[in-house]
C-alpha cells in the first residue's frame, strides 16, 4: 500500500485551518501522516493543531507531527516538510484547503499497483471553493493527459495542492527560496524533469483531488507573482519561448472573457 504525507504549512491561520484538519481526520485511508508545520503562530492556530492532534490519537487512525518554531516564509516551511516527511507522496495542503471527499485518498492509492514502479508524480483536477467551502467552479486549467514538465509552457496546468510528487524526488529539489511567490511552478517544473530523468510515467488520475480555497499569496500579490513566474519560465523554457507563450496567454484571457460575457447575455 502506497503511503501519503501531508504538509500543511501555517502561521497565524486559526480562521482556515479546522477545516483543512477535519478533511484529513476524516479521510477513510490509513496510510496517512500529517506534518503541520508552523511558523510560530500567535494566534488560535497551535490550539487547533494539538486539539487535532488528540482525536487522531483516538482513533488511531493517522499519524500527526507539529513543529511549530520561526520560518523563513512559506517556501522554507515546505522544505522543512519535505525533510520530515516518511510517505510514498507528498501532498501539499494549505489552511482551508480540503479533500473534496472522505474517501478521495483511498481512490488515488487504488490508482497504483501494488507491484508496479511508483510514478513519480499522482495529479488531478481542482475545484475552487469559498471561504465558506461553497463550490465557485472548475479551476480553468486543466491537467492534460499526459503532462511533462514542457506542459507548464502553457501556464501552470495543475495546481500545486494536485500535485503528489514522489518525496524521494522531492528530497533532491527543495523548493528555491530566492522566489517569494511563485517557487511552487520552479519546484513542479523541477519535480517532472527529475521524474523524467529517471523514466518515471506521469499519471493523470482523472479526478478532482482538492478543494482549493480562493484566494492564496500569489492572487493577493498577484503582479509580483506574474514577474515571478515570467522569470521562471525564461529560466526552464528560454526568453523566445517564454514571449510567444505570454503573448499566447493574453490571447486566450480575451477569448475566455468574450465566452463567457457571451454566456451570461445567453442566459438572461
Amino acid at each position: 500500500m502506497i503511503t501519503f504525507t501531508i504538509v500543511t504549512c501555517t502561521y497565524c491561520a486559526e480562521h482556515e485551518l479546522q477545516r483543512t484538519v477535519d478533511s484529513v481526520l476524516h479521510q477513510s485511508y490509513g496510510e496517512v501522516e500529517h506534518l503541520i508545520i508552523d511558523g510560530a503562530s500567535k494566534d488560535g492556530t497551535l490550539a487547533i493543531a494539538r486539539s487535532y492532534m488528540e482525536a487522531n490519537e483516538e482513533t488511531g487512525m493517522h499519524r500527526v507531527v507539529l513543529k511549530s518554531e520561526p520560518d523563513r516564509g512559506l517556501y522554507d516551511a515546505m522544505n522543512k516538510g519535505i525533510f520530515e516527511a516518511t510517505g510514498d507522496y507528498l501532498i501539499f495542503l494549505n489552511a482551508g484547503d480540503v479533500f473534496p471527499s472522505p474517501d478521495t485518498l483511498e481512490l488515488v492509492a487504488g490508482q497504483v499497483g501494488e507491484d508496479e514502479e511508483l510514478p513519480g508524480v499522482l495529479y488531478g483536477d481542482t475545484d475552487v471553493v469559498n471561504d465558506e467551502g461553497t463550490f465557485l467552479y472548475r479551476r480553468c486549467l486543466s491537467p492534460p493527459e499526459h503532462l511533462t514538465w514542457r506542459s507548464f509552457r502553457q501556464g501552470m496546468l495543475v495546481c500545486h495542492q494536485a500535485f503528489y510528487a514522489r518525496t524521494d524526488i522531492a528530497r533532491c529539489n527543495l523548493y528555491n527560496l530566492d522566489y517569494r511567490l511563485s517557487a511552487d511552478v520552479d519546484w513542479c517544473i523541477r519535480i517532472m524533469k527529475d521524474a523524467e530523468g529517471r523514466g518515471l510515467s506521469l499519471r493523470n488520475l482523472h479526478m478532482v483531488v482538492v478543494n482549493y480555497l480562493e484566494g492564496g499569496m500569489s492572487i493577493k500579490n498577484h503582479r509580483a507573482s506574474l514577474r515571478e513566474r515570467f522569470l521562471i519560465m525564461c529560466h526552464h523554457y528560454g526568453l523566445l519561448t517564454t514571449y510567444f507563450m505570454h503573448a499566447w496567454f493574453v490571447v486566450r484571457a480575451v477569448v475566455t472573457s468574450l465566452r463567457d460575457s457571451s454566456k451570461k447575455r445567453s442566459d438572461r
